[in-house]
């Protein structure tokens, strides 16, 4: 949520930021602005899309070589053109772009307002920038050493980038909670919350650290730490082309995304699983695999999508290395007072890294003598940094909010993860090993066929485009998937859904049940697959619509069913990284059919960098 870019260097600022604040529109951002320096601060910024900015810039001056821009998603003041960054100090010679939330804004804003600050904004980010003023102002000291007092003193999450109108060849960067990586070219630097905007200018980056200040001229980057101490720039290769952030002949991201899965799947397993071997080769999970096999007890904990993948891996884990698993949502556990012992191991998932309340919860697990694995897809993010060990799921820039490619990753990765420890702990069968990582390495070809013969899914979706609510059931491995499958369609459709177990349908959602309501099982061959045959006639005994994602072949459920999305027969435990395909589709094309833009939806972000 939110996005930064700015630019120092030889070239023109503007068209660098704006390009760059396009490549970051699916953060998910209401109203967006951009500051050039240049004999002054010029200011530009305006509610709605980048788009809308651009409009109100035509014929105005634009010229300069410094410059920071920014999408802004609202947490303190409606969307506005007033609320939107960067915001100009009251004396008219800073300007300040912020992601994060400042969380003492009101005590800060109260001090300013006695001494007479007046704010055009209901924005904590103007409220630190009059801060930072004032301290300059009182102190007599520099801009960077006011930033480091005011530093101390806030509390909250931020990036902020600032530029000074006495020092034009200076920006001023700080990091707390919120990711920021600086491109290094030559005689230029490049800023962004991701590596998206800076890919096609240089490859070579430094990832700002928590607590660190950066002074940044055309050709030169110091780093410091709150206490004025500099730090040497760990200066990283970027892995990232260009042609991964676009579209590549897809309407939209989402579908380019759905249908990049087989490739994703197959770069997850590379290098990784050899089935001639039959060994899984993880070296973050090898080089600590003593602490990892002889956890007490796993701990999971994620957000949104995540949290689903964390689901199936309860069952996988317990069910393969009868280890106990808990799956945590990060903004209860973060906020409770858990039991975490020395002993335990922490598994978080996130597709970013940087998930806020995700990465608090495991700072705090990690202060209790927890083990950290991370499972994560961004290079460098914050999560995989402060992990012990962890697994990247090597899916790619996931450019559209609603995930896809990513889940089907971290599905992959927890599998492995769970038969690597599995074969350590001998709690599986040499057989039945081999059988599974033989049934993964089959997922990208099965994969493929499903979206090979996906067409007829546009026909459902227009069936259903129109209904208010929908119910989403299955069972086992295929509970969570249900989770999933309503989750898309709310993200992407606006529609109401709800997952349930499905035995669970008995003990209230039964009563929504008409011949209106569309009831979509996930009810592939497994061990439940009687049981789950009873639900559904309980459904269509209530007139309900019955749409079914089966394996293929299942005639009882195809005669039963009003539409089916039919998948690959695969074993139990590997099914639900297929059977959530239809799923993703599904909610794509109703998404389309109601002319919704499905990339961005309405109020989301890709990136939850707040609480």
């Amino acid at each position: 949520m939110c996005g930064i870019v700015a630019y120092i260097g030889y070239r023109q600022a503007y068209p660098v930021i704006i390009k760059g604040l396009k490549r970051l529109e699916y953060r998910g951002y209401d109203s967006a602005g951009v500051a050039l320096l240049n004999h002054g601060i010029k200011l530009y910024k305006k509610k709605g899309k980048v788009a809308a900015l651009e409009e109100i810039t035509i014929g105005k001056d634009l010229d300069g070589s410094i410059g920071i821009g920014h999408t802004r998603w609202a947490t303190h003041g409606e969307p506005s053109d007033r609320n939107a960054h960067p915001h100009l100090s009251a004396n008219g010679k800073l300007a300040m772009i912020h992601n994060g939330i400042i969380e003492n804004y009101a005590a800060l804003r109260h001090e300013l307002i006695k001494k007479g600050y007046v704010f055009h904004s209901d924005t904590d980010t103007e409220v630190l920038l009059n801060f930072i003023e004032d301290i300059q102002k009182n102190n007599e000291s520099t801009l960077e050493e006011a930033l480091r007092i005011a530093l101390k003193r806030i509390v909250g999450a931020y990036v902020i980038v600032l530029i000074d109108k006495d020092d034009p060849d200076t920006l001023i960067a700080a990091r707390k909670g919120s990711p920021l990586v600086i491109g290094i070219g030559k005689g230029e630097h490049f800023l962004a919350s991701d590596a998206s905007p800076i890919i096609e200018y240089t490859k070579e980056v430094v990832y700002v650290n928590d607590y660190q200040i950066a002074i940044i001229k055309a050709d030169e980057l110091i780093l410091k730490n709150l206490g004025n101490e500099r730090q040497t720039p760990f200066i990283q290769k970027l892995d990232l082309e260009l042609a991964a952030i676009e579209k590549g002949g897809y309407d939209h991201f989402m579908l380019k995304e759905i249908y990049e899965q087989p490739h994703t799947i197959y770069d997850c397993l590379r290098g990784r699983l050899d089935v001639s071997e039959g060994t899984i080769t993880m070296s973050g999970i090898q080089n600590n695999i003593d602490l990892i096999k002889n956890a007490n007890r796993i701990l999971i904990i994620a957000c949104g999508t995540s949290w689903h993948a964390g689901l199936i891996a309860e069952y996988v884990i317990e069910e393969l290395c009868r280890i106990p698993v808990e799956v945590e949502y990060a903004s209860e556990f973060r906020y409770r007072n858990p039991v975490v012992h020395k002993g335990d191991m922490i598994i978080a998932i996130s597709q970013s890294g940087e998930t806020a309340d995700t990465l608090v919860a495991i700072e705090r697990a990690k202060e209790q003598g927890a083990v950290i694995l991370g499972i994560v897809n961004v290079v460098g993010s914050s999560i995989a940094r402060i992990s012990h060990a962890g697994a990247y799921t090597h899916a790619g820039p996931e450019i559209g909010v609603a995930s896809t490619k990513a889940f089907t990753a971290q599905l992959t990765v927890l599998a492995m993860v769970a038969l690597k420890i599995a074969k350590e702990r001998e709690t599986i069968t040499n057989e039945r090993y081999l059988h599974l990582i033989n049934e993964l390495n089959e997922v990208p070809e099965k994969v493929k066929q499903i979206l090979d013969g996906a067409d007829y899914i546009k026909d459902i979706a227009a069936k259903y485009k129109d209904v208010p609510n929908a119910l989403y059931l299955g069972r086992g491995y295929n509970f969570p998937v249900a989770l999933e499958g309503a989750l898309k369609l709310k993200e992407i459709s606006y529609i109401h859904a709800e997952g349930y177990p499905a035995a669970e349908m008995k003990h209230g959602p039964i009563a929504l049940v008409d011949e209106n309501l569309p009831v979509i099982f996930v009810a592939t061959k497994d061990t439940y697959h009687e049981k789950i045959v009873s639900n559904i006639q309980e459904i269509k005994a209530r007139k309900g619509k019955v749409i079914a994602v089966i394996t293929e072949g299942d005639e009882t459920i195809k005669g039963m069913a009003d539409d089916i999305m039919p998948i690959p027969e695969a074993d139990e435990l590997i099914a639900p990284i297929l059977s959530v395909i239809p799923l993703q589709l599904l909610s794509y094309y109703i998404g389309i059919a109601k002319e919704y833009d499905v990339d961005k939806p309405r109020n989301l972000a890709k990136s939850v960098t707040v609480e």
